[in-house]
């Protein structure tokens, strides 16, 4: 039954995630809180800290931290009660939960409460025991389950059953005026040339991931090695290696085999994304696994970039197959060599008629506007105020 207030009232709101260091899941709660918040609604997070808290607080939203990205059971039976004390000291109304460890805090702690229990399935987790599915299973307990791609809300209803009618899609969203080709200077292209000693003249592939095995680093090395010999470009691979040193190694030793040492450069992550966007002439998603939503396609058609992406996951959806990119087959580095080499000869009329094409695809479809009002009105649905 919906709740009879003025037309001016909001649900309050708690998100719960691990912590607040970096990443895309990070990142979209930052965001849903200052759309959250200047909606009208009480807005709060609960994590366990890290770099972005002073960012959440400069919104405005409250953070209250928690160890809730321990996953040993007695520390998460102790956040169950924390919890619920927030809850009730705060009248939260939607406690919303993005990771599965504080999930189960959180799904406990809602019980004898009137706060509503969601989540939002972020990515494909490991399914393979009968104690790995348990222990996913909380983040389809919640009375609404947020999907980020159609590819998600599948992979809900095959492997775990969950009903359709239960499953929100939600994609996820680009800041559409962080990520804007017009905003980026000159100045601020020409220092990543300069910093990275990169030739004027030389057409430049992106590839923005972490350095782990499945994100193939590999495949696009292969890619690279079959382009005709004497083509000169440069392949700048942006993306942080803590954590897998061994495979950084790897890729050094395969770039130097392929005689691809003057061509390839691995660097490490950069804070100035659109900047890197705007240096390539075009970028590559080359995900050996399906990504869950893949925000690196969609950054980069934002920035006006022609983007290939292998045929798995959330990039078949988010993009037009030879119109704002290209979808290639993962087993096949051949087929990236090709239409790498066609992007970079891509005439400036044709650059241009993707950019905008591009640029407005993802205005549509992937805003992050359209997440958050999306995401408010679960919340208000949800606590009944609609």
């Amino acid at each position: 039954m919906n709740k009879e207030v003025n037309s001016t009232a909001q649900p309050s709101i708690l998100q719960v995630l691990p912590r607040l260091e970096s990443g895309g899941v990070e990142r979209g709660t930052l965001e849903i809180a200052k759309a959250a918040k200047e909606d009208g609604m009480k807005s709060m997070v609960a994590s366990a800290g890290g770099k972005l808290v002073a960012q959440l607080e400069g919104m405005s939203v409250e953070h209250i931290t928690l160890p809730l990205d321990s996953k040993n059971p007695i520390v998460m039976f102790q956040n169950i009660s924390k919890l619920k004390d927030i809850i009730k000291k705060h009248n939260i109304e939607v406690v919303h939960a993005r990771s599965r460890a504080p999930a189960w805090s959180a799904y406990f702690a809602t019980k004898g409460t009137k706060a509503h229990f969601i989540t939002t399935f972020h990515g494909v987790y490991g399914h393979g025991w009968f104690f790995k599915r348990l222990y996913n299973s909380v983040m389809f307990r919640g009375e609404v389950v947020i999907a980020i791609s159609k590819f998600i809300s599948e992979h809900l209803q095959r492997v775990y059953r969950v009903k359709e009618e239960k499953i929100r899609l939600v994609y996820r969203g680009v800041d559409m005026d962080y990520f804007d080709p017009e905003k980026v200077s000159t100045e601020r292209v020409d220092f990543l040339r300069q910093k990275w000693h990169l030739r004027d003249c030389w057409p430049i592939v992106v590839m923005p991931a972490r350095v782990t095995r499945w994100k193939g680093h590999h495949l696009l090395i292969s890619a690279l090695s079959q382009l005709p010999k004497g083509m000169q470009f440069y392949c700048i691979m942006v993306g942080n290696i803590t954590g897998h040193e061994h495979y950084f190694d790897e890729l050094n030793q395969e770039v130097d085999r392929n005689n691809l040492s003057d061509h390839v450069k691995m660097v490490s992550s950069e804070n100035d994304m659109p900047a890197v966007y705007a240096l390539a002439d075009v970028v590559v998603s080359a995900s050996v696994r399906p990504e869950a939503f893949g925000r690196v396609a969609v950054e980069a058609q934002a920035m006006g970039k022609p983007i290939i992406a292998t045929d798995l996951g959330g990039s078949k959806e988010t993009i037009i197959h030879e119109k704002t990119g290209r979808l290639v087959d993962f087993m096949y580095s051949r087929e990236m060599a090709k239409a790498i080499e066609r992007a970079l000869y891509l005439s400036e009329e044709n650059k241009q008629n993707i950019a905008s094409t591009n640029r407005q695809h993802v205005e549509e479809n992937f805003s992050m506007r359209q997440m958050c009002d999306k995401t408010l009105a679960i919340y208000r649905k949800v606590a009944g105020y609609e």
